[in-house]
């Protein structure tokens, strides 16, 4: 996670433990990375996910506070189990904390949800002879 000085040191380990959690929760690597995007919001976090050890059982929240934008990248084998309207719906919680000016709420909040919808499916079994 890269943050700057936008998050204290408190904030910073409270988005590193949901970071651990979601990753302990799915099974899936997660990346967070709060900064300016170098050109094109997009572009930049498909570059900063493609520069992850590995992108395709990743997810990257790029948040640039200063152009006001979020871009969530999943990776290849992710794409399977989360689909483009559970990724808005996180998105759209996190960009409701971040327009009442809570930043870290919204990264943790939006870091849980995709963990949820990332989560393998629970099954239950019954063996009867």
């Amino acid at each position: 996670m890269s943050d700057g000085d936008l998050f204290s040191p408190y904030q910073r380990d409270d988005i590193q433990r949901a970071v651990r959690e979601a990753e302990r929760l799915s099974s899936r690597r997660f990346a967070v990375h709060v900064g300016p995007s170098d050109g094109d919001p997009r572009q930049a976090a498909e570059k900063m996910h493609a520069a992850l050890p590995d992108p395709p059982n990743t997810v990257l929240i790029h948040v640039d506070p200063l152009v006001r934008d979020l871009q969530i990248v999943t990776g290849s084998a992710v794409r399977q189990q989360v689909t483009n309207r559970q990724a808005a719906l996180a998105a759209l919680t996190m960009q409701t904390a971040f327009a009442a000016g809570d930043l870290p709420r919204g990264i943790l909040s939006g870091l849980q949800q995709l963990a949820e919808f990332v989560r393998p499916p629970v099954t239950l079994h019954t063996d009867t002879p």
